[in-house]
């Protein structure tokens, strides 16, 4: 079927990664029926990333993944019974051929059920070599399609990728008989020319019937579950009752592949139930377990904390019991959980580089800044824990990640939601302030709210405990934190500036007096003030001897050598944020600033803000994995702190039993490359350039001095029944029940471009019935970015859930019916080479 491509053999290095990986995962015992380390199976490749059974997809496993890495092929049977490689029986979800051949649309019925599309049997090899395959899976970036990737058959697979191990999936074997093909025949001709490892099928009779010829072979026959309720059409039998008779399916098969939530099922509210017995049922029949569904960017439960490699242990480290293989999207996920971070001594603590430092505490678990989130951070494995101090209208300072009780609190459903007020010194957007209640107001009458940074894309945060948790002064903070395994804390400061003047209170004189106060001068904890206002931090450095860390909350991609200078009259340490290090344009990093080491070489530390788990936080250069981002930042930009929601994740990365391995370091653990994946792209699928920004400047940094605070009378807190406290002197009132509504519809119509998961694809004119169109992905229409964004908030999480796996089922007009495009029709590329990543090309 596919052309030849070049791409070269692996070098020396990759081979001597080899054998590392081998010992690293033959050297530990396993709880699988072998004793062996589980097998990792690429399903279509790298598909999370390039298109299902592409040639980049299968190319780049042995790029970032276990060299031992099985590659999966579903076969399809063309109609002079050549096997090709497609994720879909419906060719017009996964490739482009309804553009070649639109008058050819057919109607069969597949498995008892009407389908319309366009089949493998009704085309020979001929026809389909000018059809490429395309991303179909449309939460996914597509913006790899137009490279030029013609179908595979399994014996291109074979002599253009190399596979250390194969697998073939066979399925709708009754439909192909339908048709006059033989997948038997098929099957029984390919594996003498090709070595298949592994043989599945959800269909029992083929699998039962074929499995004669295949004894005293090396190929494992695997029967394949699918959701229980759903039937066998071999045999009529749902896989549920299928499930109950392992003893039966031993007789001709060596394993069984299902679903992962078979062996870890959820609720209906996406937590985990217990796991259930099959793994050890199984493999007391003498079947190996294969857990099927993995994907990095599919949200899973609630439990793992949107981190695919916490899943991933789940199924193979548990302690209880370890499948034998898992097939994934994301191979590069298993390998790291197999080879460096199984079996791991969880209860070490190293406080050494990168320091962990949590972001409102564990904010990806629970409410801000509340008892839970610190507790959760602690118990974690944080090495610092934070407290952004704001101050109530009674002088309390209070851990609150705002100083807007909108944003963090449950104030719009209080009686104190009248208390909107517009100060301009703050904010441009109406609020409700801490200093607007007292701390006796704040803890009675308020619940503090998770937050929520990737509710645009329907992924929340722990929604049973979204109102969980209890409030914490500054006092109590200090308290809770001494005698933690910790190294110390950190408390930001802003607005001090117009606490001093506007309501005349000094929040640097109080943040030293609870911090003495707290004993913190007899302790090794460690205190660092973080704050954008350098005049704050001078004053700190006059008078005390804390760490001192300034924050850059503006994209910065350079730094004037006086800027630094003076960044290092006041602080210690720098907080960028993640773009000023790896910058990205439509999320596709471009290339690493610099700026690490340019701090670095002024004796200052980097801190880099903020780490989460959602994969939609990250660019498609860190695969959907939030333990690669972290991995990037740390080997490849060598930061010295990370601030995260999720301290748990950043944890495990500093005990992975990979990190102290220097050059022998395994290839799927070295840091991803800036800008790697946008030297695969076409042109016309390339992201814009990013625009220039001016670097960090003397007068960005430099701040006039904090003024002095008088002290101004406060009105009596309210007694009895709760009402509303005074307005803040420097305040406009503004009517809660129109503003907080219209604050928020307003806030989401003006959420830039850039906001969307990646640029938004359109067609301005309708696709020629013969051409397909060559899609400039990032070319939008500004009027049209807008109502994509705002289609996107509606309409993401439908896309992410049932887009994933149904649209493989769906047509592709169904799906393209959501989508709009923008784009003039034209011809494609000329498919007469692969696209071939540069690194190969160095490695052979």
């Amino acid at each position: 079927m596919g052309r030849s491509s070049s791409g070269g053999g692996i070098s020396s290095f990759f081979v001597a990664c080899l054998l590392l990986q081998l010992g690293l995962t033959t050297a530990q015992k396993w709880l699988t029926l072998s004793g062996n380390a589980p097998a990792i199976i690429a399903k279509g490749g790298f598909s999370g990333l390039f298109a299902d059974s592409s040639y980049n997809a299968y190319r780049s496993v042995s790029l970032f993944s276990s060299s031992d890495t099985t590659l999966w092929c579903d076969v399809r049977l063309t109609k002079d019974g050549v096997g090709i490689c497609l994720p879909d029986i419906n060719l017009n979800n996964c490739t482009d051929i309804q553009y070649y051949y639109p008058q050819r649309k057919k109607s069969y019925m597949v498995n008892g059920v009407p389908t319309s599309g366009w089949f493998s049997v009704d085309y020979d090899k001929n026809e389909l070599a000018q059809v490429i395959v395309t991303q179909a899976i449309y939460s996914r970036t597509n913006a790899f399609d137009s490279s030029s990737s013609p179908i595979l058959s399994v014996d291109d697979v074979k002599t253009q990728i190399k596979p250390g191990a194969l697998w073939l999936n066979i399925q709708h074997d009754i439909f192909y008989r339908q048709h006059n093909l033989s997948m038997r025949n098929y099957v029984l001709s390919v594996s003498k020319r090709v070595i298949v490892n592994y043989l599945s099928s959800p269909e029992l009779a083929f699998l039962s019937g074929i499995a004669p010829r295949f004894k005293n072979t090396k190929t494992k026959l695997i029967f394949r579950f699918l959701g229980k309720d759903t039937t066998d059409p071999s045999t009529n039998q749902t896989y549920g009752l299928l499930l109950n008779n392992l003893t039966f399916i031993k007789t001709f098969a060596s394993g069984i592949l299902v679903p992962k939530n078979y062996i870890w099922p959820t609720k209906s509210d996406n937590y985990l139930l217990p796991y259930t017995s099959i793994v050890t049922d199984a493999q007391k029949a003498g079947l190996e377990v294969y857990a099927a569904d993995f994907a990095n960017d599919y949200p899973f439960s609630y439990n793992y904390s949107y981190d695919p490699l916490a899943e991933c242990l789940s199924f193979i480290d548990n302690g209880f019991f370890s499948v034998d293989g898992v097939v994934t999207d994301f191979p590069v996920t298993p390998s790291v959980a197999i080879g460096c971070f199984s079996q791991l001594n969880k209860s070490s603590i190293d406080h050494g580089k990168p320091l962990i430092i949590s972001h409102n505490g564990a904010s990806g678990d629970y409410a801000d800044c509340t008892d839970l989130a610190y507790q959760k951070a602690v118990d974690d494995g944080a090495d610092v824990i934070d407290c952004p101090v704001q101050v109530t209208r009674d002088g309390s300072l209070i851990c609150m990640s705002s100083i807007d009780l909108i944003e963090d609190t449950t104030v719009t459903n209080s009686p104190f939601r009248s208390q909107i007020s517009v100060v301009p010194q703050i904010k441009k957007t109406a609020g409700i302030f801490t200093f607007n209640l007292t701390l006796d107001e704040i803890q009675k009458n308020l619940k503090p709210t998770i937050s929520q940074p990737e509710s645009l894309y329907g992924l929340v945060r722990n929604p049973l405990y979204k109102n969980s948790g209890s409030f914490m002064r500054l006092s109590d903070f200090l308290s809770f934190a001494k005698g933690k395994p910790l190294s110390g804390v950190l408390i930001s400061v802003e607005n001090a500036a117009f606490m001093a003047e506007q309501l005349g209170f000094s929040v640097v004189d109080s943040v030293i007096s609870a911090v003495n106060n707290a004993g913190y001068n007899k302790t090794a904890l460690e205190v660092m003030i973080q704050s954008t206002d350098s005049s704050v931090l001078v004053k700190f450095k006059q008078l005390t001897k804390y760490k001192l860390v300034y924050k850059i909350e503006q994209h910065i991609r350079d730094a004037v050598a006086s800027s630094v200078e003076d960044i290092k009259t006041f602080a210690n340490a720098v907080a960028l944020d993640k773009e000023s290090i790896y910058p990205a344009t439509h999320l596709f990093t471009t290339d690493e600033t610099g700026l690490v080491s340019m701090f670095h070489d002024a004796g200052i530390d980097v801190y880099v803000y903020v780490f989460q788990n959602e994969f939609v936080s990250q660019p498609w250069d860190f695969f959907s994995d939030a333990t690669v981002e972290i991995n990037a930042h740390v080997l490849g930009a060598r930061v010295d702190g990370i601030i995260t929601d999720f301290p748990e994740t950043a944890r495990r990365y500093k005990r992975n039993s990979c990190r102290n391995l220097g050059n022998s370091m395994p290839n799927y653990m070295q840091a991803v490359p800036a800008g790697g994946l946008i030297s695969l792209m076409t042109s016309d699928s390339l992201p814009p350039a990013l625009a220039p920004i001016p670097p960090l400047d003397v007068s960005d940094v430099v701040e006039p001095p904090l003024p002095s605070a008088t002290p101004k009378a406060v009105a009596p807190a309210s007694r009895g029944t709760v009402s509303p406290s005074a307005k803040p002197s420097s305040g406009q009132r503004s009517p809660a029940s129109i503003l907080v509504p219209l604050m928020m519809i307003c806030g989401f119509l003006l959420l830039p471009p850039h906001d969307c998961r990646e640029g938004a694809p359109y067609l301005s004119s309708k696709p020629s019935s013969t051409q397909p169109p060559v899609i400039s992905f990032f070319k939008v229409q500004e009027e049209a970015q807008h109502h994509w964004c705002i289609d996107q908030a509606k309409s993401k999480l439908a896309k992410i859930q049932n887009w994933h796996y149904n649209s493989r089922k769906a047509t592709s007009t169904e799906i393209r019916s959501r989508v709009s495009r923008i784009g003039s029709p034209s011809p494609k590329t000329t498919k007469s080479s692969y696209i071939t990543p540069p690194w190969l090309h160095l490695a052979s």
